[in-house]
C-alpha cells in the first residue's frame, strides 16, 4: 500500500484514484493465508451489502489505504467484468480502454507498472490538451 498511496499522492491532480472492493477473499468458513489469522484479519462472509461495506471500511484502515475506496456491488459485477479477484491494478485511460493490468496479486503485479503507464499517459493527454 504505501507505493500506491506514494502514486495517488504524485497524480492525484492528473489522474482519478479507486480502490475497488470487491469479495472478501478469506473468509472465516474458507481457507486461510496463516498471516490473516497472525493479522487478525479473518471475516465471516458479508450476508448483504451492507456488512460488505463494513467490511470495506475495515480494509481501508487496517492496510492504510489513503485512495478513495468504493465497494462492488453484492452481485459481484465489477470483478467479474475487470478480473478482480484476487487483487489487481488497472490504468483506465480518457476513452476507457485498459492502459494497463497487472498480473493477479497480491505477489503478481508491482506499483511500478502503474507508475509508468501513468507518466505516460499524464504526458500523452497533457500534450493532447495543449494541441487543443
Amino acid at each position: 500500500m504505501p507505493a500506491l498511496n506514494a502514486l495517488y499522492a504524485k497524480y492525484k491532480e492528473s489522474a482519478s484514484f479507486f480502490v475497488v472492493y470487491i469479495g472478501e477473499a478469506h473468509p472465516s468458513d474458507a481457507w486461510q493465508l496463516p498471516s490473516n489469522i497472525t493479522d487478525k484479519v479473518v471475516y465471516s462472509a458479508p450476508a448483504d451489502f451492507k456488512q460488505r461495506s463494513e467490511l470495506a471500511d475495515i480494509c481501508v484502515v487496517k492496510l492504510g489505504i489513503r485512495l478513495p475506496a468504493v465497494v462492488d456491488r453484492f452481485d459481484d459485477a465489477t470483478e467479474t467484468a475487470y478480473s478482480g479477484w484476487p487483487d489487481r491494478l488497472y490504468v483506465i485511460d480518457q476513452q476507457g480502454r485498459i492502459a494497463f493490468k497487472s498480473d493477479a496479486g497480491p505477489f503478481g503485479f508491482k506499483a511500478q507498472g502503474v507508475a509508468d503507464a501513468l507518466d505516460t499517459l499524464v504526458k500523452t493527454e497533457g500534450a493532447t490538451a495543449k494541441q487543443e
